[in-house]
Protein backbone atom coordinates (compact mmCIF):
# COMPACT_ATOMS: atom_id res chain seq x y z
CA UNK A 1 0.00 0.00 0.00
CA UNK A 2 0.98 3.50 -0.94
CA UNK A 3 0.27 6.73 1.05
CA UNK A 4 0.15 10.08 -0.02
CA UNK A 5 2.59 12.17 1.15
CA UNK A 6 0.59 15.31 2.76
CA UNK A 7 1.65 18.38 1.07
CA UNK A 8 3.78 20.76 3.18
CA UNK A 9 2.30 23.41 3.83
CA UNK A 10 3.14 27.05 5.84
CA UNK A 11 1.51 29.36 7.80
CA UNK A 12 1.52 33.22 7.43
CA UNK A 13 4.86 33.15 9.56
CA UNK A 14 6.51 31.32 7.49
CA UNK A 15 6.91 27.83 9.66
CA UNK A 16 5.65 24.53 8.81
CA UNK A 17 1.87 23.39 9.36
CA UNK A 18 1.19 20.30 11.23
CA UNK A 19 -1.12 18.26 9.15
CA UNK A 20 -2.33 16.04 11.70
CA UNK A 21 -2.03 18.76 14.39
CA UNK A 22 0.96 17.29 16.12
CA UNK A 23 4.75 17.51 15.24
CA UNK A 24 5.42 14.33 17.42
CA UNK A 25 3.25 12.96 15.45
CA UNK A 26 4.62 13.46 11.92
CA UNK A 27 8.21 11.91 12.69
CA UNK A 28 11.49 13.57 11.79
CA UNK A 29 11.84 16.02 9.65
CA UNK A 30 14.47 19.10 8.22
CA UNK A 31 13.71 22.69 8.77
CA UNK A 32 15.50 24.71 6.63
CA UNK A 33 17.95 26.73 8.13
CA UNK A 34 16.31 30.18 6.78
CA UNK A 35 13.05 28.93 9.24
CA UNK A 36 15.07 28.30 11.99
CA UNK A 37 17.17 31.90 11.88
CA UNK A 38 13.79 33.27 11.71
CA UNK A 39 12.48 31.25 14.79
CA UNK A 40 15.77 32.35 17.18
CA UNK A 41 15.54 35.58 16.13
CA UNK A 42 12.40 35.98 17.18
CA UNK A 43 13.16 34.29 20.26
CA UNK A 44 16.07 36.40 21.02
CA UNK A 45 13.91 39.44 20.24
CA UNK A 46 11.29 38.65 22.57
CA UNK A 47 13.86 37.69 25.08
CA UNK A 48 16.13 40.94 25.20
CA UNK A 49 12.74 43.08 25.28
CA UNK A 50 11.27 43.30 27.73
CA UNK A 51 7.86 44.74 28.22
CA UNK A 52 7.58 48.27 28.39
CA UNK A 53 5.71 48.12 31.73
CA UNK A 54 8.61 46.07 33.02
CA UNK A 55 10.85 48.50 32.01
CA UNK A 56 9.27 51.63 33.16
CA UNK A 57 9.16 50.20 36.64
CA UNK A 58 12.62 48.80 36.08
CA UNK A 59 13.39 52.40 35.78
CA UNK A 60 11.54 53.53 38.81
CA UNK A 61 12.89 51.40 40.72
CA UNK A 62 16.73 52.30 40.02
CA UNK A 63 15.28 55.82 40.95
CA UNK A 64 14.15 54.93 44.07
CA UNK A 65 17.18 53.34 44.96
CA UNK A 66 19.35 55.96 44.48
CA UNK A 67 17.26 58.83 46.35
CA UNK A 68 17.15 55.98 48.90
CA UNK A 69 20.98 55.70 48.98
CA UNK A 70 21.75 59.98 48.79
CA UNK A 71 19.29 60.38 51.50
CA UNK A 72 20.80 57.61 53.72
CA UNK A 73 24.15 59.45 53.04
CA UNK A 74 23.08 63.28 53.63
CA UNK A 75 21.56 62.17 56.73
CA UNK A 76 24.80 60.34 58.08
CA UNK A 77 26.79 63.34 57.83
CA UNK A 78 25.84 64.71 61.30
CA UNK A 79 27.60 68.05 62.10
CA UNK A 80 29.76 68.30 59.10
CA UNK A 81 28.68 70.35 56.16
CA UNK A 82 27.41 69.20 52.74
CA UNK A 83 31.08 69.97 51.23
CA UNK A 84 32.53 66.96 53.51
CA UNK A 85 30.06 64.97 51.62
CA UNK A 86 31.04 65.72 48.42
CA UNK A 87 34.62 65.54 48.95
CA UNK A 88 34.49 62.08 50.91
CA UNK A 89 32.12 60.72 48.21
CA UNK A 90 35.04 61.89 45.71
CA UNK A 91 37.99 60.25 48.17
CA UNK A 92 36.66 57.02 47.32
CA UNK A 93 36.24 56.55 44.19
CA UNK A 94 38.69 59.03 42.97
CA UNK A 95 41.64 58.46 45.62
CA UNK A 96 44.90 60.94 45.37
CA UNK A 97 47.78 59.77 43.91
CA UNK A 98 49.99 60.19 46.60
CA UNK A 99 53.49 57.69 47.52
CA UNK A 100 56.06 57.11 50.46
CA UNK A 101 59.86 57.45 50.06
CA UNK A 102 62.73 58.32 52.58
CA UNK A 103 62.16 61.96 54.21
CA UNK A 104 64.33 64.28 55.18
CA UNK A 105 62.23 64.91 58.00
CA UNK A 106 61.95 61.73 59.55
CA UNK A 107 62.67 57.98 58.18
CA UNK A 108 59.92 57.38 55.87
CA UNK A 109 57.15 60.36 54.11
CA UNK A 110 54.29 60.67 52.03
CA UNK A 111 54.85 62.84 48.98
CA UNK A 112 51.85 64.15 46.84
CA UNK A 113 52.43 62.93 43.12
CA UNK A 114 49.86 65.49 41.58
CA UNK A 115 48.74 68.55 42.29
CA UNK A 116 46.41 69.04 45.73
CA UNK A 117 44.56 72.37 45.76
CA UNK A 118 43.73 74.15 48.97
CA UNK A 119 41.08 72.63 51.19
CA UNK A 120 40.81 69.29 49.61
CA UNK A 121 40.34 65.58 51.41
CA UNK A 122 43.92 64.14 50.36
CA UNK A 123 43.47 60.68 52.53
CA UNK A 124 41.77 59.36 55.45
CA UNK A 125 43.84 57.78 58.29
CA UNK A 126 42.30 54.39 57.95
CA UNK A 127 43.68 51.52 60.80
CA UNK A 128 41.61 49.32 63.68
CA UNK A 129 38.86 50.99 65.95
CA UNK A 130 39.92 50.01 69.33
CA UNK A 131 39.60 51.48 73.45
CA UNK A 132 41.95 53.03 75.46
CA UNK A 133 42.46 49.92 77.38
CA UNK A 134 43.29 47.85 74.53
CA UNK A 135 45.58 50.90 73.15
CA UNK A 136 47.80 50.76 76.42
CA UNK A 137 48.25 47.08 75.95
CA UNK A 138 49.13 47.16 72.78
CA UNK A 139 51.78 49.85 73.08
CA UNK A 140 53.33 47.77 75.98
CA UNK A 141 53.51 44.91 73.65
CA UNK A 142 54.72 47.06 70.56
CA UNK A 143 57.85 48.41 72.63
CA UNK A 144 58.36 44.52 73.83
CA UNK A 145 58.39 43.54 69.79
CA UNK A 146 61.08 46.32 68.91
CA UNK A 147 58.63 48.20 67.24
CA UNK A 148 59.97 51.76 67.97
CA UNK A 149 56.91 54.09 66.11
CA UNK A 150 53.41 53.35 66.89
CA UNK A 151 51.02 54.90 64.62
CA UNK A 152 47.80 55.65 66.97
CA UNK A 153 45.72 58.24 66.09
CA UNK A 154 42.95 59.42 68.62
CA UNK A 155 39.64 59.89 67.50
CA UNK A 156 37.56 61.07 70.47
CA UNK A 157 37.87 59.89 74.55
CA UNK A 158 37.10 56.34 74.11
CA UNK A 159 38.16 55.79 70.48
CA UNK A 160 42.04 55.59 68.76
CA UNK A 161 42.58 54.29 65.45
CA UNK A 162 45.85 52.05 65.59
CA UNK A 163 47.26 51.76 62.16
CA UNK A 164 50.92 50.09 63.07
CA UNK A 165 50.11 46.92 61.79
CA UNK A 166 47.19 47.30 59.86
CA UNK A 167 46.66 50.93 57.65
CA UNK A 168 47.29 52.72 54.80
CA UNK A 169 49.91 55.48 53.24
CA UNK A 170 48.18 57.75 55.92
CA UNK A 171 50.55 56.65 58.74
CA UNK A 172 53.53 57.64 57.05
CA UNK A 173 52.97 61.32 57.02
CA UNK A 174 55.25 63.40 59.16
CA UNK A 175 54.57 66.11 61.73
CA UNK A 176 55.63 69.54 61.22
CA UNK A 177 55.62 72.70 62.95
CA UNK A 178 54.60 74.51 59.73
CA UNK A 179 52.27 72.13 58.15
CA UNK A 180 50.28 72.31 54.31
CA UNK A 181 47.93 69.81 56.16
CA UNK A 182 45.25 69.05 58.79
CA UNK A 183 43.39 66.35 59.95
CA UNK A 184 39.62 66.48 60.42
CA UNK A 185 37.45 64.24 62.46
CA UNK A 186 33.95 63.41 60.10
CA UNK A 187 31.34 60.95 60.94
CA UNK A 188 29.95 58.72 58.68
CA UNK A 189 26.80 56.44 59.08
CA UNK A 190 27.25 56.69 62.76
CA UNK A 191 31.05 56.24 62.49
CA UNK A 192 33.85 58.60 63.29
CA UNK A 193 36.54 59.32 60.45
CA UNK A 194 39.66 61.06 60.27
CA UNK A 195 40.95 62.54 56.89
CA UNK A 196 43.40 64.44 56.49
CA UNK A 197 42.91 67.95 54.43
CA UNK A 198 44.93 70.40 52.76
CA UNK A 199 45.82 73.82 54.42
CA UNK A 200 47.13 75.36 51.16
CA UNK A 201 48.04 74.35 47.81
CA UNK A 202 50.18 71.13 47.03
CA UNK A 203 52.75 71.15 44.81
CA UNK A 204 54.04 67.84 43.28
CA UNK A 205 56.37 65.75 45.09
CA UNK A 206 56.07 67.95 48.12
CA UNK A 207 55.73 66.21 51.79
CA UNK A 208 52.45 66.13 52.91
CA UNK A 209 52.63 66.98 57.17
CA UNK A 210 50.37 67.84 59.80
CA UNK A 211 50.86 69.01 63.37
CA UNK A 212 50.47 65.83 65.63
CA UNK A 213 49.25 68.19 68.22
CA UNK A 214 50.84 65.68 70.87
CA UNK A 215 49.88 67.01 74.91
CA UNK A 216 52.35 68.11 76.87
CA UNK A 217 54.30 65.91 79.11
CA UNK A 218 57.74 66.08 80.79
CA UNK A 219 59.44 63.11 78.57
CA UNK A 220 60.49 65.59 75.21
CA UNK A 221 60.04 64.19 71.83
CA UNK A 222 62.68 66.36 69.71
CA UNK A 223 60.89 67.64 66.20
CA UNK A 224 63.21 67.32 63.15
CA UNK A 225 60.86 69.40 60.54
CA UNK A 226 63.13 71.94 59.95
CA UNK A 227 60.40 74.56 59.49
CA UNK A 228 60.92 79.03 60.61
CA UNK A 229 58.45 78.43 63.25
CA UNK A 230 59.51 75.00 64.97
CA UNK A 231 58.71 74.63 68.34
CA UNK A 232 61.95 71.99 68.87
CA UNK A 233 59.50 69.34 70.12
CA UNK A 234 56.39 67.56 69.08
CA UNK A 235 55.05 67.23 72.87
Amino acid sequence: TSFSTPKKKKRDDGMREHVTGCARSEGYYKIDKKDKLKYLNNSRAFAEEPPADTQVRTCLLLTARRRSEQRRLLSSFTGSCDSDLLKFNQLKFRKKKLKFCKSHIHDWGLFAMEPIAADEMVIEYVGQNIRQVIADMREKRYEDEGIGSSYMFRVDHDTIIDATKCGNFARFINHSCNPNCYAKVITVESQKKIVIYSKQHINVNEEITYDYKFPIEDVKIPCLCGSENCRGTLN
